[in-house]
């Protein structure tokens, strides 16, 4: 990493110690008052890289597990596969405290009567080089985790990350434009293609009984069974939640508060404002192999397009599903979005998977196929499995995944679908059609993966809306009939990537990675290509996204 200011960043660390130190105390005195504990639910950071390795134990003909919900708590069902991932290599030997700290435990692993706690520090170092761009590339980050347990129902975790970056040209120009390092935060420049950031997430949860779970925190929620969700996905920025669960059998149903932003970044009126989102989602496992799922989300704000104060509606307490209809007559200012998710497992190593979210519609339009603006719905469908070709360890995932354009906006741009600038389902937003395959093996300490990504959007062009931009209103939309997945400026997107990585700790996920990235996005006005190799030492749970679409023309 090249730094401008070598002194910035010495006086930037040592207050990140600082932070770190009171954090680190404060665990301390927590687990020191603990109660006593009987056995523990794990929680895990959710990761799509990570979660895929218990696809045989979840999405086995012979479990019931609930799945759609990410993340969740490691159970009975997964737990011995569980442990058998965070222990790989022990071997029962003696070893000194190095050797130990370094590929078998937390930094700090207490296990007491009445509670448990980790920390570990968490380094993330890479170097790379963006060939066309003759760029290189780089990632300077250090972070710290802590986490545990008080008696048998309560846990907690909370990571924080100090990062400075030097991306590719295609990140550069997404971060420019937006203003967020994609699903992490602000950014802030201080070189070319250069940002510094700062990323936390924290969660505590409190089993009240076995029907009932109360969680709180900032962190980031996945719905679905795919690598991509078109209800909600873990890319936007995490933000602040209170969460009620509740299990009983066969059904579990989630509600929860969230306290959003609105940056003036993406802002149509360049103003940062505050926004609220409840979500619904009720998930009934008809039998093993069968599950279905009901979602809704209202997305509410604080000041209107005027200036003007509204106070919270407390209705939206209400923790019953269905709290209002989507439609585009109603008088209420707040936006709706519903949708439907679903799985069926064909054998052990086959599901298949899709989900339907609609926003808007007009029944008369909608179903006469003239392409109304109003007609906003996307769709996913998707097989996944495990063990391919009887080869242990080896999972897949095909999926492919539209949206119409305009779907996620609304009248106003602070009522779109989104959080911090970016969009709480799929990252591309709208008036796009992906298909996408992963591959994914793991052999001992080794880890493989592989994504193809195909994509087909739609850019803004002419100074007209034509749907992709989803913090633009869709009441100005370039036409109001005859629109098509695809219109405006057609742009295709291929993107490769291929990673290796050594796991060092399965603990806290520290391995040697390396990887590689080739992408080419096309349409009349420009074309991007990138083509670059990394290596670096990673760590942590993180899912960061780099298959992503620009925002805009440009």
């Amino acid at each position: 990493m090249i730094f401008k200011d070598h002194n910035f960043y010495l006086m930037k660390y040592k207050c990140l110690y600082k932070t770190y130190k009171i954090l680190l105390l404060i665990a301390v005195a927590v687990f020191v008052a603990a109660m006593p504990a009987s056995a523990q639910n794990v929680y895990q950071p959710y990761s799509f890289q990570f979660y895929q390795k218990l696809s045989s134990d979840l999405y086995s003909t012979k479990t019931n597990e609930h799945t759609a919900i990410k993340p969740f708590t490691i159970d009975s069902t997964l737990r011995r596969h569980y442990d058998s991932l965070m222990n790989y290599g022990s071997d029962n030997k003696q070893h000194g405290l190095l050797y130990n700290k370094l590929f078998h435990e937390h930094l700090i692993d207490y296990k007491g009567p009445g509670s448990t706690f980790y920390a570990d520090l968490l380094p993330d170092f890479d170097i790379g080089r963006d060939f066309s761009g003759k760029l290189t590339t780089s990632t300077t980050s250090l972070g710290l985790q802590l986490g545990g347990t008080i008696g048998n129902k309560f846990y907690y975790n909370v990571a924080g990350y100090e990062s400075s970056a030097v991306v590719p040209d295609y990140i550069a120009t997404y971060i420019n434009q937006t203003g967020i390092i994609p699903g992490q935060a602000y950014a802030k420049t201080y070189m070319a293609n250069g940002y510094d950031w700062s990323y936390i997430t924290a969660s505590v949860s409190y089993a009240a009984n076995k029907y009932l779970n109360i969680s709180a925190g900032r962190d980031k929620t996945f719905i679905g069974d795919g690598y991509r969700s078109m209800l909600l996905s873990d890319y936007a920025s995490p933000y602040p939640y209170f969460k009620l669960t509740g299990n009983l059998g066969n059904v579990t149903y989630m509600v929860m508060w969230t306290y959003m932003n609105d940056p003036a970044s993406t802002s149509q009126y360049d103003l940062d404002r505050k926004k609220f989102g409840v979500f619904h989602y009720l998930d009934w496992n008809v039998t093993n192999r069968l599950s279905f799922g009901l979602f809704e989300n209202v997305m509410g704000f604080f000041t209107d397009d005027n200036g003007a104060k509204r106070p919270f509606d407390f209705n939206y307490i209400n923790p019953i599903i269905i709290l209002k209809p989507v439609n585009n007559s109603s008088d209420d200012p707040d936006k709706s979005l519903i949708g439907l998710n679903g799985k069926y497992k064909i054998s052990d190593g086959i599901t298949v998977y899709g989900q339907f979210a609609l926003d808007e519609f007009v029944a008369k339009d909608f179903f006469s196929s003239n392409g109304a603006s109003v007609n906003k719905y996307g769709w996913q469908l998707g097989l996944r499995g495990a063990n391919l070709f009887g080869v242990k360890n080896l999972n897949y995932l095909v999926e492919t995944n539209t949206a119409k354009p305009y779907t996620y906006t609304a009248r106003s741009a602070i009522e779109n679908y989104a959080e911090n600038g970016e969009p709480l389902a799929h990252p591309w937003g709208a008036n796009f059609r992906e298909v996408v395959g992963l591959l994914n093996y793991s052999y001992k300490r080794f880890d493989f993966s592989g994504e193809g990504d195909y994509g087909r959007y739609g850019l803004d062009m002419n100074g007209l809306n034509y749907g992709k931009d989803i913090f633009q209103v869709y009441t100005n939309a370039a036409k109001l009939f005859g629109n098509y997945t695809g219109q405006g400026l057609t742009t295709n997107m291929y993107y490769v990537q291929g990673k290796v990585a050594y796991i060092l700790n399965p603990k806290y996920n520290l391995r040697i990675e390396i990887g590689g990235i080739v992408r080419q996005e096309q349409n009349s006005q420009f074309t991007d290509k990138t083509a670059m190799l990394t290596i670096g030492l990673r760590s942590s749970f993180r899912e960061l996204y780099s298959d992503i679409a620009s925002y805009k023309t440009h």
